[in-house]
């Protein structure tokens, strides 16, 4: 279903695992084709290659806020149409948690549609993750088996602690969790000892490294960083962009530096998303 995108420049300046095939986890289109075409021209100029990346409409000037139902409806539309005309593009949706029905309905329609993924921002769209109506909406994504990818950035009081319990109270919703807790990234390293408890903790939670990778390697929270993606299982981890604001050159340069085997970045840059959403 995905093509590889620039085959010719595999062999780019920025060093890239083994393999020929890459995923971006995280991709802003804030202004839908022109920024698909903004987002080729900067991976042209780095020379670096991606198969296929996840692409939402919201974020930037776009916040898909409690009540914007008609917009949403279009927002979601669009990036659906994104995908249609581009096989590179897994589409990425949203509604607001606190439409409550109305969400839901919304949730269901794009879901029947193709959406794959469900993506919320506490902070932008301007909800609390501990909120009833939210678990509610991410139970329902669990049942349509739609992921939901949810802002980890901690920008927003007990964003770790509140994500945390929302995933043990959803088991059957597949979470992933954007930015790894950014510098709280150490919270996370309590799943290992969560995956002792019986019956507490399933396999659920994932985690995109965008945006922060290109923060640690060269800090003194470098090889934390990596003990902490063990903990957390290899298998549990993408790499994303985070587009416009940070490159997918800078971001594969930057994860480069981390110092991962070859097998754990053929995961990283690829397999995990390949698992999780039925990629080719």
């Amino acid at each position: 279903m995905f093509g590889l995108l620039f085959g010719a420049l595999l062999l780019s300046p920025v060093p890239v695992a083994a393999q020929d095939k890459v995923f971006d986890m995280h991709v802003h289109l804030h202004h839908g084709g022109q920024s698909v075409a903004a987002y080729d021209e900067q991976n042209a100029e780095d020379g670096v290659p991606v198969t296929a990346f996840g692409a939402m409409w919201f974020g930037g000037p776009n916040q898909a806020r409690e009540g914007d139902l008609d917009a949403i409806r279009r927002g979601n539309d669009h990036v659906l149409t994104l995908a249609r005309q581009d096989s590179r593009v897994l589409p990425i949706g949203t509604v607001h948690p606190y439409d409550g029905e109305q969400g839901i309905v919304e949730l269901e329609r794009i879901a029947g549609l193709g959406i794959r993924v469900l993506k919320l921002h506490p902070h932008t769209q301007g909800f609390d993750a501990s909120d009833p109506r939210v678990e509610n909406l991410v139970r329902r994504a669990g049942e349509l088996d739609v992921t939901v990818l949810f802002d980890n950035a901690g920008i927003v009081p007990d964003d770790n602690v509140k994500l945390f319990n929302l995933a043990l109270a959803c088991p059957d919703t597949t979470f992933v969790f954007a930015h790894m807790g950014a510098l709280g990234f150490r919270f996370w390293n309590l799943l290992p000892m969560a995956r002792t408890a019986e019956g507490l903790f399933g396999e659920n939670i994932n985690f995109d490294i965008s945006a922060i990778v290109t923060l640690i390697p060269e800090s003194p929270l470098a090889e934390e960083f990596v003990w902490t993606i063990r903990n957390v299982g290899i298998d549990h981890v993408l790499l994303g962009s985070d587009f416009p604001q940070f490159s997918w050159g800078s971001t594969l340069e930057a994860f480069e530096k981390l110092g991962l085997t070859e097998e754990e970045k053929q995961k990283i840059l690829y397999g995990n998303a390949q698992r999780l959403f039925g990629l080719e």
